[in-house]
């Protein structure tokens, strides 16, 4: 029989045991989150500075900068704290913040890029009625869908992961509170049923996977039909960054969840964590503004006004 106990806090991985190298993680962290903070914050300036961008696209993806924001302020800033002052806990509370914040924002941003392969099929395929199927209540009421998905998913893993009994050991192999390493601590056979409810969670996320791809399909039979070049390559400008940031999205996920247990050690566990939960918030403004001629102009104007405005 296990020996059971009450886990007052949890020990996350420490990524180094020198100073000098925990002093060079700290900066790389840092490095990290400000980039991700001003990529997201530009995007975010610009959408709701720039009245011309206030359409269901830039809507969505002004919603798709927020979660960005969430998801990486919920794993990165504690583990910077950590190295910073040389310790692995965080509190059993903290812990279960960070499991229901990270689900959360994880959950909402992929129905969110969901949503919005259903605006780009409406848009290309269904020009005519785009007004009417993506107005603005509507736009509202699929965001609102997006992050109360989220908010459901969040209460339901957080609330079974945490009412399992933990044995003594409270040691994480993680950087930060993951649900799969939780689930490892656990004496109970009841952590079978957070597994049945993470492949439940697994085939909602495929088929919103399945809705895409076959958005997708749709959308690039029409762009191949259209007759101007300049109307293939304007309309191709919009979808690719949403496409990029899907297969970008699902393909960490996917790697880190999914790949076969003889692929599985400590260091690439952490490396493919990591890359899933702070690739997409830093890549994300990169890969929209990088193909976006309308958010390249909102941008170019955001930093006239603010340099004009410092003279």
């Amino acid at each position: 029989m296990p020996n059971i106990s009450s886990v007052s806090n949890f020990l996350l991985l420490a990524f180094a045991d020198t100073r000098e190298l925990q002093l060079l993680h700290f900066a790389l962290f840092l490095g990290i989150y400000l980039a991700a903070l001003l990529g997201n914050g530009l995007i975010l300036s610009a959408v709701a500075s720039d009245h011309r961008l206030h359409t269901p696209m830039y809507f969505f993806l002004l919603n798709l900068a927020l979660l960005d924001l969430g998801s990486i302020s919920t794993t990165l800033p504690k583990a910077m704290a950590n190295v910073l002052w040389d310790t692995r806990a965080i509190s059993y509370q903290g812990c279960a913040a960070q499991v229901f914040l990270f689900v959360f924002f994880i959950t909402a941003e992929y129905s969110l890029l969901t949503v919005m392969a259903y605006d780009r099929y409406v848009a290309i395929c269904k020009p005519l009625h785009y007004g009417s199927l993506v107005g603005s209540r509507a736009c509202a009421q699929m965001a609102a869908a997006a992050w109360g998905s989220g908010f459901l998913n969040a209460v339901l893993h957080t609330t079974t992961t945490f009412s399992l009994p933990f044995c003594q050991d409270n040691v994480l192999e993680q950087f930060f509170c993951e649900i799969p390493q939780i689930l490892k601590l656990s004496c109970s056979d009841a952590y079978l049923r957070e597994v049945g409810f993470i492949a439940f969670s697994f085939c909602l996320g495929f088929g919103c996977f399945v809705f895409i791809v076959v958005s997708y399909v749709q959308i690039f039979r029409a762009v191949l039909r259209m007759p101007s070049e300049q109307g293939r390559h304007k309309t191709f400008s919009t979808c690719l960054p949403h496409l990029a940031v899907v297969s970008l999205f699902v393909s960490t996920i996917m790697f880190a969840y999914l790949k076969p247990p003889s692929f599985s050690s400590p260091s690439l566990d952490i490396a493919v964590s990591f890359l899933y939960s702070t690739l997409p918030p830093i890549v994300n403004p990169l890969i929209y503004s990088m193909r976006n001629q309308e958010l390249k102009d909102a941008l170019r104007k955001l930093f006239e006004y603010i340099f004009l405005k410092k003279k």
